[in-house]
């Protein structure tokens, strides 16, 4: 298989082990590769209904490590982590966005709207941009503003 560039790594990788999470009963939240200093790292994120175990994520490390192994998709040595989202978990994908419709989000924007680049509210809607309800006011932020989404479940915990 042809080594394929940062992003093309991750969507490769992707869609070679999401047939297993299928089979495992679980769905792929998060695919990055990453440097750090000098070693890579290949993360993926893990979801399911009523949450991940660790058992899950062994589960799933193993049954993933052969058909890395073979399809050899990344040139690179690299050590592969798999994990539960976690707290906090960011939103990327549109498929994120449909799951977590209804949820407290919140969106840190790439420069200050209205004075501010941090916003908190319930998702009501994603078309490419985000529209969130603020304590009963519905606010509308297009993609190219946004810097990051993340689900607001862990706020109780600063």
């Amino acid at each position: 298989m042809a080594k394929n560039k940062k992003g093309n790594t991750e969507d490769t990788v992707r869609s070679l082990i999401s047939p297993t999470a299928e089979k495992l009963g679980l769905r792929i939240w998060d695919v990055r590769f990453v440097k750090e200093g000098s070693e890579h790292y290949l993360r993926i994120a893990i979801d399911k209904d009523g949450g991940i175990s660790i058992d899950d994520c062994e589960r799933m490390s193993r049954a993933i490590d052969p058909i890395l192994d073979e399809a050899d998709p990344i040139s690179v040595g690299y050590f592969l982590e798999v994990s539960s989202p976690g707290l906090g978990r960011q939103l990327t994908r549109p498929e994120h966005f449909s799951a977590m419709l209804g949820e407290q989000v919140r969106i840190h924007t790439i420069r200050p709207i209205d004075g501010q680049r941090d916003f908190t509210g319930v998702l009501c809607s994603y078309d490419g941009g985000v529209e969130i309800d603020c304590e009963g006011e519905k606010r509308r932020f297009e993609k190219s503003e946004i810097s990051t989404v993340k689900l607001n479940d862990d706020s109780d915990l600063f």
